[in-house]
């Protein structure tokens, strides 16, 4: 590439930050079918990818602190350190570098760019494409890293991050209260919604039941115990929902049943 159209990009693993130098890459093959196959092969890969240089972390401690700086988008004195003396020196006669860092995290690559006087940062589908293979090959260009290690390094990192992270989380005392207050505004609102569809299509078949029965409780009562309103007469219904006595209760003649519009067939009665 030319020193206009230079490309680098910061690698952020587990293990410490790696910089890598794009010796050839199309961009316009990076968003491609053909560019996994590019990316797989680290024959190809590692022929248009150069490692430029490797900060590993001297210590968990360390570690842990640029992970949580990289996640808050914020930059550390090592990572500034870092490029200043890995990357070429940007010249004082111009005010901006020759080449371009790539950068996973847009929010990050802000961070640097003003963290760096000069530098410009760019993050986008190539820089991705890029990554995910020095993230794939990474173990085949830093030594060391072979035989799992990588993993291991990544597996004490997430241990750390997400204890930090329940630790100092300033809600973890009340998350169990608010998912109950939560659990039980969710409950009353299933009710009310429940009981509304049976008033609805209960009135269907018994409209009357809906004026004299105003609790949504005893009227889904009143319903699985009246079923078809044709066999029971309303004052002996009401009698036996309620448990109270109903002077009318000794009525047995047809014209005292309440008058229907919509007759239950067999497959629409109300299950006990």
């Amino acid at each position: 590439m030319a020193d206009a159209n230079r490309l680098f990009v910061l690698h952020e693993t587990a293990a410490g930050f790696a910089l890598f130098e794009v010796v050839q890459f199309e961009e316009i093959a990076a968003l491609t079918d053909k560019a996994n196959d590019a990316v797989s092969d680290f024959g190809r890969f590692g022929r248009s990818v150069k490692l430029t240089a490797f900060r590993p972390f001297e210590s968990a401690v360390e570690a842990l602190e640029n992970c949580n700086a990289v996640s808050e988008h914020a930059m550390t004195d090592l990572v500034r350190d870092f490029l200043e003396s890995s990357l070429p020196k940007v010249s004082k006669k111009k005010s901006k570098a020759t080449f371009s860092l790539g950068v996973v995290d847009p929010g990050f690559a802000t961070a640097i760019c003003d963290g760096v006087p000069g530098m410009s940062c760019r993050s986008d589908d190539t820089v991705r494409e890029i990554l995910r293979g020095c993230r794939l090959h990474l173990s085949k260009y830093v030594k060391g890293l072979e035989g799992g290690a990588e993993n291991q390094a990544q597996l004490g990192l997430g241990h750390s991050y997400s204890r930090g992270k329940v630790k100092f989380n300033p809600a973890r005392s009340d998350n169990m209260i608010i998912q109950s207050i939560a659990l039980l505004d969710q409950m009353d609102k299933d009710l009310n919604t429940f009981a509304m569809r049976v008033r609805e299509w209960y009135s269907w078949h018994f409209p009357e039941l809906r004026d004299h029965v105003k609790d949504n409780y005893m009227y889904a009562r009143c319903a699985a115990y009246i079923q078809d309103k044709a066999s029971l007469w309303a004052a002996t219904a009401t009698a036996a929902a309620t448990g109270e006595d109903s002077e009318e209760g000794g009525a047995t003649d047809k014209e005292d049943k309440l008058p229907g519009l919509i007759e239950i067939t067999g497959d629409e009665e109300v299950a006990k």
